[in-house]
């Protein structure tokens, strides 16, 4: 059942109301559908919360300029509303830092993190790559940018064998407003550095995964958000970019399971 909090945000809750609580983030243009290859494998087992983010699928546009602690306050809210104490967050991509945010600032309705294909700090030429995307999203809008991001977002054969898979992705992001897109892209851009270093550690379990080839958050950047969590564990996937979990859905679904299953009991 989808249903919307007095704030605007669009969300479900899916399996067992008594369950362990598992809360997806999706990321930069995308929204909850992006979820569909992992839902099924979780519902059986946990209670799983996923909502679109403020600007994305069927939630209202940011209250305020976005950042990262504004979507921390938005998830905070809904954990709320839905009366969750906590849970086990998984974030992908802009997901990801939201969900070190939330992590860092409300350890204690953190029990673990899994951080799917997101940023740590760029090179000087990576960065001034994703400035330029940001800015050609503000002058044109999300479709001026969606093609190269398929290009990253999944490897060359998987886009030509898939051509309905990629119009379903391009309408997701080609559906972000032309005049809030932008200013979420930003925070993908430049918001890393408030959740690099930080101080306090975190320290709750963490698994962080990311594909071999993906470019843009990539095996070196998986590596250092784990150096900066204790214990964190990391798994590159071979031969996958950005939406391994679409293209290889048991690639990721697998690891997360077995991360999962090794944690403290959750209740």
């Amino acid at each position: 059942m989808i249903n919307v909090s007095p704030d605007g945000t669009q969300y479900a809750l899916s399996g067992p109301q008594d369950a362990p609580v598992v809360i997806l983030i999706h990321g930069l243009g995308l929204n909850k559908e992006c979820w569909q290859w992992m839902i099924p494998k979780l519902k059986s087992t946990y209670r799983v919360l996923s909502y679109d983010l403020y600007g994305h699928g069927g939630s209202a546009a940011p209250p305020s300029k976005p950042n990262l602690s504004l979507f921390r306050k938005q998830l905070v809210e809904l954990l709320d509303l839905c009366s969750i104490e906590k849970g086990v967050i998984i974030g992908f991509s802009l997901g990801g830092m939201i969900a070190r945010r939330f992590a860092q600032d409300t350890p204690h309705r953190t029990q673990a993190l899994i951080i799917l294909h997101s940023p740590h700090r760029r090179t000087e030429a990576a960065q001034a790559a994703i400035m330029s995307r940001v800015e050609q999203a503000s002058k044109l809008g999300p479709q001026s940018t969606v093609e190269d991001a398929l290009e990253r977002w999944f490897t060359e054969k998987f886009r030509a064998n898939n051509p309905k898979l990629m119009d379903t992705v391009r309408g997701w992001v080609t559906a972000n407003q032309k005049e809030v897109y932008h200013t979420i892209y930003d925070v993908l851009a430049t918001g890393i550095d408030e959740i690099i270093a930080p101080d306090p550690a975190l320290t709750c379990p963490t698994l962080v995964i990311t594909g071999e080839e993906d470019y843009g958050n990539g095996p070196e950047m998986a590596q250092a958000i784990s150096n900066e969590i204790l214990g964190a564990k990391t798994i590159i996937l071979p031969g996958l970019r950005h939406m391994a979990l679409a293209e290889q859905p048991e690639a990721v679904n697998k690891p997360v399971q077995i991360f999962m299953e090794e944690l403290e009991p959750l209740r």
